[in-house]
């Protein structure tokens, strides 16, 4: 079944997706948390998140609008790129995907805290062994949160690496995504092997900051410009590989 939609289209759409992800990412990853989580203190996260449920729910919403959000993206950009090298594309394709179903398992352990502070029926029934183990799960959810940071650091290399091959991308963004994929995966093996240190945190840093800058030009990019077309046909016409996913040329020119 071919795919009838213009190359510069379908790259468009990839962009749209990218920036619905960094948009519910946010509020999922960064606010949501801000408002019920006080680091170090169960018992008042236990009450913020018992006065904030409806805010709680809306963040657990965004995480699945993320996951399927990324599920999408991930086959979109296997397409885009599977003329530059089907390898690498798979290799990108399946990593991020795994980083998915980390983010789904992860979300599960999530949920608890409040499914457990629901099962008690009154205050009095929250007691200190309760609050001991929402902050573990709290926890525990931090850390999956590392975890599925070494898998998508994994497939930014590989996304970075085609952007810069490809030809119908600007290679300057294949290199910044490759620089900033480090970060991401850096982040995750330090945090989950416990070897952090104050150096190596100021270069995580530094290096998230690159792939944050580097994500939403690229996402930008594909939004707003979609991809080089010239480039793009010469690509495909000198793949032996390429299979019926893309318009056909005539489409592609309309």
């Amino acid at each position: 079944m071919t795919l009838a939609i213009p190359a510069k289209r379908y790259a468009r759409i990839a962009g749209a997706l990218y920036l619905v992800i960094a948009v519910f990412g946010a509020f999922a990853i960064g606010y949501v948390p801000s408002i019920i989580v006080a680091a170090g203190d169960p018992a008042t996260t236990v009450t913020h998140l018992m006065a904030n449920q409806g805010l709680f729910g809306f963040g657990v919403l965004a995480d699945l609008v993320v996951m399927l959000t990324e599920i999408v993206l991930s086959v979109m950009l296997f397409v885009l790129f599977r003329p530059t090298s089907p390898t690498l594309s798979m290799i990108a394709l399946v990593s991020r995907l795994t980083m998915v179903v980390v983010m789904a398992v992860n979300l599960l352990i999530h949920i608890m805290p409040l499914a457990l502070l629901r099962g008690a029926a009154d205050p009095a029934g929250i007691t200190p062994e309760l609050l001991r183990a929402v902050a573990v799960l709290f926890e525990v959810h931090r850390y999956g949160i590392y975890v599925w940071d070494m898998f998508f650091g994994f497939h930014l290399a590989a996304i970075g690496y085609l952007v810069l091959k490809s030809g119908y991308f600007p290679k300057l963004l294949g290199i910044a995504i490759m620089i900033g994929s480090l970060g991401y995966f850096l982040e995750g093996l330090v945090k989950v092997t416990f070897f952090d240190s104050g150096a190596v945190g100021m270069a995580v840093a530094g290096l998230l900051v690159v792939a944050t800058i580097s994500e939403l030009a690229f996402a930008l990019w594909l939004l707003i410009r979609g991809l080089n077309l010239t480039a793009w046909n010469e690509v495909v016409n000198s793949s032996a590989s390429i299979g019926p996913h893309l318009a056909t040329q005539a489409e592609l020119g309309q």
